[in-house]
C-alpha cells in the first residue's frame, strides 16, 4: 500500500514539474539571464559590433555627471508621482460612488474599464489626434490653441492625463472588489450616525480599504516608473527632452546610440530607485495601513 502511495505522489510531483517547466524556462531565459547579463554589461563599453571592453564604473560616473540624466530622472519622478496620485485618488472616488449602486453602474464600470484593455498603440494614435493643435478635440472643446505635445510646458501634463485615464478602470475594479469584501452594514451604520458622504469616505472608506490602497499605490508607482510605450508613441521624449524618461532613455542608448553599457547602467539605477521606493513604502505600511499588526 505504501509503495502505491509513494508511486502516486511521485507521479503527481512529476506532473507538477512538467506543467511548471515552460514557465520556469521562460522566466530563466527571458528574465533571469538578461538581468544577470545586463548587470555585467553595465560595467562595460559595447556597441553591439566591436568586442566588449571593461570600463568599471565609468558608465555610472558618466550618467551622474550628465545634466540631461538628472532632467530625465526628474521627468520620470514627476510622471510617476503624478500618475500615482491621480491614478489612485480618482479611481477610489469613482469606486466609492459606484458602490452606492447608482443607476447605470454596470455601464460605468464597463466604460471606465475599456481604456485599460485597449492597446496602447490605439490609445496613442487617438490621443495624438485629440491633442492636435489644429484639428484636435481638446483645443476645439476648450476654445484654445495649445501645442499640447509640441510645447515643453504642456507635453508632460498631457501624457500624465492619458496615463491616468488608462489606469482609472483597472484600479477602480480593484477598489470595487475590496468594497464587495466589506460589510455594507458599516456604511449604513455611519449613515444612521449622521455622517455625510465626505465624512463616511474619510473615516470609514479609506481606513477599511487602506490595505488595497497601499497595494494599488505600489503597483501604480512601479508601472509609472517603467513607462515607455506612451512616450514612444506620442512624443518620443520631446520636445527638448521634456518628456524623456528613464526607460525611453535606455531604449535610445541601446538601440539608437548603440551604447549598451550606459543603457544597462541606467536600467540598474532605475531598478535601485524602484527597489528603494518599494522598501520605503513597505517600511511605513504600519502607519499607512489600518489594522496592520507588527511582525
Amino acid at each position: 500500500m505504501n509503495k502505491i502511495i509513494d508511486k502516486y505522489k511521485n507521479s503527481q510531483t512529476s506532473a507538477g514539474v512538467i506543467f511548471i517547466l515552460p514557465a520556469l524556462l521562460g522566466t530563466l531565459i527571458f528574465i533571469v539571464i538578461p538581468v544577470i547579463c545586463s548587470f555585467g554589461l553595465s560595467f562595460t563599453k559595447w556597441d553591439l559590433l566591436n568586442p566588449i571592453e571593461f570600463v568599471g564604473f565609468d558608465n555610472y560616473l558618466e550618467l551622474f555627471r550628465s545634466k540631461i540624466f538628472y532632467k530625465i530622472f526628474m521627468n520620470t519622478v514627476v510622471f510617476a508621482l503624478s500618475t500615482s496620485i491621480f491614478g489612485v485618488i480618482i479611481p477610489l472616488i469613482l469606486a466609492a460612488i459606484l458602490n452606492t449602486k447608482i443607476r447605470g453602474s454596470e455601464f460605468y464600470k464597463t466604460a471606465y474599464f475599456l481604456p485599460f484593455i485597449t492597446p496602447m498603440v490605439v490609445i496613442g494614435v487617438i490621443w495624438a489626434w485629440i491633442f492636435d493643435p489644429n484639428i484636435g478635440f481638446m483645443n476645439q472643446f476648450l476654445h484654445l490653441h495649445i501645442n499640447w505635445l509640441y510645447d515643453s510646458r504642456y507635453a508632460m501634463p498631457a501624457l500624465i492625463m492619458v496615463s491616468v485615464w488608462k489606469l482609472i478602470g483597472y484600479n477602480m475594479i480593484i477598489f470595487l472588489s475590496s468594497f464587495s469584501a466589506v460589510d455594507q452594514s458599516v456604511f449604513e451604520a455611519a449613515k444612521i450616525d449622521g455622517a455625510n458622504s465626505i465624512q463616511t469616505f474619510k473615516n470609514v472608506t479609506i481606513p477599511l480599504l487602506s490595505p488595497t490602497i497601499f497595494f494599488v499605490v505600489i503597483i501604480t508607482a512601479i508601472s509609472s516608473f517603467q513607462v515607455f510605450d506612451l512616450i514612444y508613441l506620442m512624443t518620443q521624449g520631446g520636445p527638448f527632452d521634456s518628456t524623456n524618461v528613464l526607460v525611453y532613455s535606455i531604449y535610445k542608448d541601446a538601440f539608437e546610440y548603440f551604447n549598451v553599457g550606459r543603457a544597462s547602467a541606467t536600467a540598474y539605477i532605475l531598478f535601485f530607485v524602484i527597489l528603494v521606493l518599494t522598501l520605503l513604502q513597505w517600511h511605513y505600511r504600519k502607519k499607512l495601513v489600518y489594522s496592520e499588526t507588527n511582525d
